[in-house]
C-alpha cells in the first residue's frame, strides 16, 4: 500500500438496532428490516398487507420489552459494541500512522451505510474495504449489507476501488479468538463441561438456494474444537433465533438441546455464539432471559440442583484486542 496515494475507508456493517427500546422505535426498526427481500421472500403486497396489520401491532411492544431489559446508559448494546470496535481498530491504525478511515455502520437503521460511504466520500477515500461482521456468510447477512453499499454507491454515481469481504471463519486469528474466549470462560478440555456452539438459524430454502451457511458452520465448529483438543463428545451444533414458523429452519434449535443436556447427568453448559461478532439482543437477551432459565426450571423438573455455574454463556469477541487484531489482518489481506 502506497501511503501517499492511498486513503482507505473500513466500513464494519453490521444489522442494526432500534434507536430506542419503546415500541414506536420498535416498529419502525422492524418495518424496515421486515420489509427487506432477504429477510422476507413472499409476495410484497401480501406481506404489507402482514406485517402492518398483524406484525408490527404486535411484535413490536414484545420487542420493546426485550430491548428494554438489555439497553445500557450509553445506548444500545449492539451499536455501543461497534462503535467501540470501530474506535479501537481506529486507535490501531493512528498509533501505526496508516491512512486508513474506520466507521461503523447499520444495514438498518442509524448509523446508516449510506451516511457513512458519504462521509468516506467527503473525506477523500478512494479505497474502500467493507466488512459485514458475520464470520459466516448468509444471503440474510452479508448480501443485505452489500446489496445497501452498492445501492449507494449507484445513487451517489461515486465508483472507488471496492472489496467485499464476505465471511472469516476460515481466518486462523478468529478460530484462536473464539477458543481462547470459551477457556477464558472457565472451559475445560477433557472434563464432563459442554461446550454448545448456538448460531442464528436461517431458512432451508436458503440453503437450497446456494447459500453456504450450514457448511460454514460445521466447519467452523470443527476448527474451534480441533483448537481447543476437545473430542466429539464435548460439543455439539445448535441454533436459535428462527423469525417464524411458516419455514422450516436448520435445526436442532438451542432449547431442545438444552432440553436434552438437562436430562443427562450434572455437568456445566457453556454457550459460544461463534456467528455473532458483538453482544446484542439475540445474545444478551435470548440467551440470558430466555434459554438460561429455561434450561435452570429443566434441570429442577429432572431432579438435579440449578445454580449459576451450571449454565455459562462465552461473551461475543466484541471490542477484546483479539477481535481488533483480526478485523486489521483481514483488512491488511485485502488490501496488500
Amino acid at each position: 500500500m502506497d501511503a501517499n496515494t492511498s486513503k482507505i475507508g473500513v466500513l464494519l456493517a453490521n444489522t442494526g438496532s432500534p434507536a430506542a427500546p419503546t415500541a414506536p422505535a420498535v416498529r419502525e426498526y422492524l418495518k424496515e428490516f421486515l420489509s427487506n427481500p432477504r429477510i422476507v421472500p413472499i409476495n410484497p403486497i401480501l406481506w404489507w398487507i402482514i406485517l402492518r396489520l398483524f406484525v408490527l401491532p404486535k411484535r413490536g411492544e414484545a420487542s420493546a420489552e426485550k430491548y428494554r431489559a438489555i439497553w445500557t446508559d450509553e445506548g444500545s448494546p449492539l451499536l455501543v459494541n461497534a462503535d467501540n470496535l470501530a474506535a479501537a481498530l481506529q486507535e490501531l491504525y493512528r498509533s501505526q500512522g496508516l491512512p486508513i478511515t474506520v466507521k461503523a455502520a447499520m444495514s438498518i437503521g442509524e448509523p446508516s451505510i449510506r451516511e457513512a460511504i458519504a462521509e468516506f466520500r467527503a473525506e477523500g477515500i478512494n479505497r474502500l474495504v467493507s466488512i459485514p461482521l458475520y464470520p459466516q456468510s448468509a444471503f440474510s447477512t452479508c448480501k443485505i449489507a452489500e446489496d445497501a453499499i452498492r445501492a449507494t454507491l449507484k445513487q451517489m454515481g461515486w465508483r472507488p476501488f471496492i472489496r467485499y469481504i464476505s465471511g472469516y471463519s476460515d481466518n486462523p486469528l478468529y478460530v484462536k479468538a473464539i477458543a481462547n474466549a470459551v477457556l477464558a470462560a472457565g472451559f475445560k478440555p477433557g472434563s464432563t463441561d459442554k461446550l454448545i456452539y448456538s448460531f442464528h438459524s436461517v431458512p432451508l430454502n436458503d440453503i437450497e438456494r446456494g447459500d453456504t451457511y450450514e457448511l460454514q458452520v460445521g466447519s467452523s465448529c470443527l476448527a474451534i474444537s480441533n483448537e481447543l483438543k476437545i473430542e466429539r463428545r464435548q460439543w455439539t451444533i445448535a441454533y436459535q433465533c428462527r423469525f417464524d414458523s411458516t419455514r422450516t429452519w436448520l435445526s436442532p434449535f438451542t432449547q431442545d438441546v438444552l432440553a436434552r443436556e438437562a436430562r443427562l447427568e450434572p455437568h456445566r453448559v457453556f454457550i459460544v455464539c461463534p456467528n455473532f461478532s458483538l453482544d446484542c439482543l439475540e445474545t444478551l437477551y435470548d440467551i440470558e432471559h430466555m434459554l438460561k432459565p429455561g434450561y435452570m426450571r429443566q434441570l429442577s423438573l429432572n431432579g438435579y440442583d440449578a445454580d449459576e455455574s451450571s449454565f455459562i454463556y462465552v461473551p461475543c469477541l466484541n471490542d477484546s484486542p483479539q477481535h481488533v487484531r483480526l478485523i486489521a489482518d483481514l483488512v491488511a489481506r485485502t488490501i496488500m
